[in-house]
């Protein structure tokens, strides 16, 4: 069985035993430290190889192409940004009007020849793609976090026109994508932070108000192509976990295991309606334990949650301050 078929059992929840794992995404400063201890070319493919990894993340954005050289969404636009508090360009925004006054992006400057020639260099392993679709940390950036939660309440039908602009851009890009993508991958992976270290950014009320609709278009598209749905989401969000299964998300990443709410043995409940990648916490837990300590809790984790889990880090970013020798440990261990 190739991993490609092993993880997508695992994403159709159809899988026996799991035993698949996704090392994540190596920070730049990590590669060359894992590169010298394992003595590999410093590439973050040559340490995927290195640990036989079952997956590949290439995302879809650099597909865009303004003959500008402009940015898809930019909040900034003219306006100095130096904090997530800050007001981007809509920040003083009151009407539809002056969201309109933005210089959306056009989907005809997508041009997804590279990203598929990527994507058919692993026919073996499981891709996860399409645009990132960050469309909630934007409209954050386009009016200032604390500002764009105000205006919920204060000019709901400014923020909700400003999201459908953005979605717009993400859907007929998606669309574009997928429909010339064909088989070459099996799962659509995009990204939204909803959760902070111990809540939802925002109610669950206000979530399925200013979010929901934008979501599960989002997801239609992937459906329509047969892709896989993997949601990215740090943070507490296990109060609209119900509402992400009923939209349609078929798996969880990255399973923040130290946020409320998430840890393996409260998730559990949830298994046998969705899959999961991740769950080893990346916090604190896999930069302080020791391989042995690293193998015992993937053993355990896997126990809750599997076998429809993809092992990996509770965070794609791994850090330079994660040894070598503990993302070795949980390879070997999730395969065992």
């Amino acid at each position: 069985m190739t991993s490609r078929e092993k993880v997508l059992q695992i994403f159709e929840r159809r899988s026996a035993s799991g035993g698949a794992m996704w090392t994540g995404h190596p920070n730049d400063r990590t590669i060359p430290i894992y590169a010298e201890k394992w003595g590999i070319e410093p590439t973050r493919e040559a340490i995927y190889e290195y640990l036989d990894d079952d997956c590949r993340w290439i995302t879809a954005d650099s597909g865009y192409h303004h003959p500008e050289g402009r940015a898809a969404i930019d909040p900034s636009y003219g306006v100095e940004r130096h904090t997530l508090s800050a007001g981007g360009c809509f920040a003083d925004a009151e009407t539809v009007a002056d969201i309109e006054k933005y210089p959306w992006p056009d989907p005809d400057y997508c041009d997804f020849t590279d990203i598929y020639k990527q994507t058919e260099k692993f026919p073996d392993k499981m891709v996860f793609t399409g645009m990132w679709c960050p469309f909630f940390h934007q409209v954050a950036d386009f009016f200032g976090m604390e500002n764009y939660f105000i205006k919920m309440y204060e000019c709901p039908e400014v923020v909700e026109a400003a999201t459908e602009h953005i979605v717009d851009y993400y859907v007929a890009a998606n669309e574009k994508f997928f429909a010339s993508l064909g088989d070459r991958a099996d799962a659509m992976f995009f990204g939204n932070d909803f959760g902070t270290q111990r809540d939802l950014f925002i109610s669950p009320e206000l979530f399925r108000k200013f979010v929901m609709p934008s979501f599960k278009r989002l997801i239609a598209v992937g459906k329509k192509y047969g892709k896989k749905i993997m949601l990215h989401s740090c943070g507490s969000i296990y109060r609209i976990i119900p509402d992400l299964i009923d939209a349609g998300v078929d798996v969880l990443h990255p399973i923040q295991a130290k946020a409320a709410g998430m840890s393996a043995d409260e998730l559990s409940q949830f298994k046998h309606d969705i899959a999961f990648v991740g769950g080893i916490d990346a916090q604190s837990f896999f930069v302080r334990a020791t391989p042995q300590q690293i193998k015992d809790e993937v053993y355990r984790v896997r126990e809750l949650l599997g076998p429809n889990i993809v092992i990996s880090p509770s965070h794609e970013e791994v850090l330079p301050n994660v040894p070598a020798e503990n993302i070795l440990a949980m390879a070997e261990a999730a395969r065992e």
